[in-house]
Order: C-alpha cells, then structure tokens, then sequence
C-alpha cells in the first residue's frame, strides 16, 4: 500500500500589533497558513481641531453665562474665518459643583460649565488664524491638533492589498521550495488599523498656536496617516 504524503505548512509572521495575531486554523492536509502584514500611507486631508469651552463662577447661572459667552465667542471666529459654525460639533455639557474640600462640611464655593468642541478643517490653511484667534478670544482651557483622512476606506483596501502581496508571496516561496505549486485561495481573515498623528493639547489656559501671524505649523507638511493591515490566508497546494 503506496504511503500518502500529507505536506502542512505553517508560515507564522507576527504583527506589530499584538491584537492582529490570529491562530491558524486546525491544519489542513496540503494546505499552506500564512500570515503578512501590509500598510499604505498617505497625506491627511482633514485637521481636526479640538478645545475645551469652561467657565467657573460662585453660581451656576454665572457659569452658564461666562460659557454662553464662550461659545459665542467661538461662532464669531468661525464665521470670521469662513467656517459654517454648524460644522463644529460638540461632544459634551456639564455643569458641575465646587466644593471647598478643607471645610468639613465640603460647602460648594461655585459651579463649573465645561464643553468640547471639534472643529474638521479641509483648508490646512486656516489652522494657525482659527487656533490664534480662539486664543486671543480667551476661549478655552485647551487645544490640539490632529490629522487623519476624513474616509479611511479607499486606503484601508490598499493596505489589505499589500498584506495579501506579501502573504502570497510567503506562501509560493515555501511551496517552491517543497516542490509544490501554489493553489487557489481557500480562507482569507482581515484586520485594519489607522494610526492618526496626534498633537499633545496646551495645558491651562488656551496659549495661541501662532505668534506674530506665523503658526508653528507653517511651512511643514502634516504627517502621514498611516494604515496597517494583517491578512491571514490558507492556500491549497497542487
């Protein structure tokens, strides 16, 4: 009785995203696992400018105010800017309670309004006037200032293309050198991932982001959004 041969081979290439390992499935006889990651990069072409609207007053009907007058502040610069104030979306509203923690009874001493609010830009150009003119407004504890892609979709494909070149590329390399002809696809497994460059935000009361009509970012190129995608396949071998 002629021996059958049962050729499994397991090609294993690690992630550098711990989350995108998958196990391979139980081994299939004349079959090869492998697994590759690929990435795409691009330019951002959305900014996202993001700050905190806050007001502290002995009362609550005082901070709402100070916060009113904030936001109105805000609509101004925009409109100012040419941005529909409508585009700005805000994430959350609190009004909450302050307390004098040395005295026993922990008596509130007054209220405090906070909001965020995220701003997208398309013209990278109008950063440094909005975050400046934001500032000198005294509107805001904080800024930052991140790009990404404002759809991830056509880039997500792009990188899955990379993933499967490279994990096709293992596949064939290890069945030529068994001797074997790489076969068709039989199991596929995708994982995406975006890594957005992110500002680190001004701490305290809003600094501007530029001086004397020059944005710290004139001049530079944003970074590169980049994404990331691991693909595992399972070919058969002829």
């Amino acid at each position: 009785m002629k021996s059958r041969l049962l050729l499994v081979a397991l090609i294993s290439v690690l992630s550098t995203f711990s989350h995108a390992q998958n196990t391979a499935p139980n081994p299939i006889p004349n079959t090869i696992f492998a697994g590759a990651d690929g990435k795409f990069e691009t330019a951002p072409d959305t900014a996202l400018i993001q700050f905190n609207i806050s007001a502290q007053a002995e009362s609550a009907k005082d901070a709402y105010d100070q916060a009113s007058t904030q936001a109105e502040n805000t609509r101004q610069v925009l409109r100012a800017n040419g941005i529909d104030p409508k585009t700005a979306q805000v994430g959350f509203f609190a009004v909450n309670p302050q307390y004098d923690w040395k005295n026993p009874k922990h008596r509130v001493i007054g209220y405090q309004v906070t909001t965020t609010v995220s701003l997208k830009l398309k013209d990278f150009s109008k950063i440094g006037a909005v975050t400046q003119q934001l500032a000198d407004a005294s509107v805001g504890e904080s800024q930052s200032l991140s790009y990404t892609l404002d759809s991830t979709e056509d880039a997500k494909s792009k990188a899955v293309a990379d993933a499967y070149r490279r994990v096709r590329a293992s596949a064939q390399a290890l069945a030529a050198a068994s001797g074997r002809t790489l076969g068709e696809l039989s199991y596929a497994s995708v994982d995406t991932f975006e890594n957005v460059r992110v500002f680190a935000p001004v701490r305290g009361r809003a600094a501007p982001m530029a001086m004397s009509g020059v944005a710290p970012t004139e001049e530079f190129s944003p970074q590169d959004v980049t994404v990331t995608a691991h693909v595992n396949a399972m070919f058969v071998l002829k």
